[in-house]
């Protein structure tokens, strides 16, 4: 589910390398916006079977649209609503096989399928999170989810 022509490595290695690459495009940036559309390219570039990718942005208790690829999308969701909505509340992961059965899915792209969503957290506070879509069922597994959210650890050490 990678991009073969430039990840040759095993899944892990794949996502160690990405992780990497993150780290050197915005090591150097103190842009919040610049550094999360940058992460988002380097997620649709890398990932496979997707069809969006991209970061909501707390702004009071609900989660505002940020740097995106993908369709055109929901520009505000509150915290408990949907997907997205419900992994800022809870401040956790959401793995969802098939987003058709998850209660209250807010549904931006018909085609998407599955989905996982990504709390940024610094400070103990949820910052905002990255949401991944799917035209495929059961697209994200247990690996995918290890190493996005050590992805998103790695992004919101640089954002300020």
């Amino acid at each position: 589910m990678f991009n073969v022509e430039l990840y040759k490595g095993t899944k892990e290695e794949n996502y160690q390398l990405v992780i990497k690459q993150l780290t050197s495009l915005i090591e150097d940036e103190n842009n919040t916006i610049a550094n999360l559309a940058n992460a988002s390219a380097l997620l649709n570039q890398f990932l496979r079977g997707i069809n969006w990718v991209g970061f909501y942005l707390t702004v009071e208790n609900e989660l505002v649209l940020g740097p995106f690829q993908g369709l055109p999308a929901c520009v505000r969701i509150p915290f408990g609503r949907g997907v997205c909505g419900t992994a800022a509340q809870n401040g956790q992961t959401e793995r969802v096989a098939d987003v058709h059965l998850f209660p209250g899915h807010i549904a931006c792209d018909a085609a998407s399928a599955s989905e996982i969503v990504v709390p940024m957290i610094k400070n103990g506070e949820v910052i905002g999170v990255l949401d991944i879509d799917s035209p495929s069922k059961n697209r994200f597994d247990e690996i995918d989810q290890k190493y996005l959210e050590e992805f998103v650890r790695v992004l919101v050490t640089y954002l300020t």
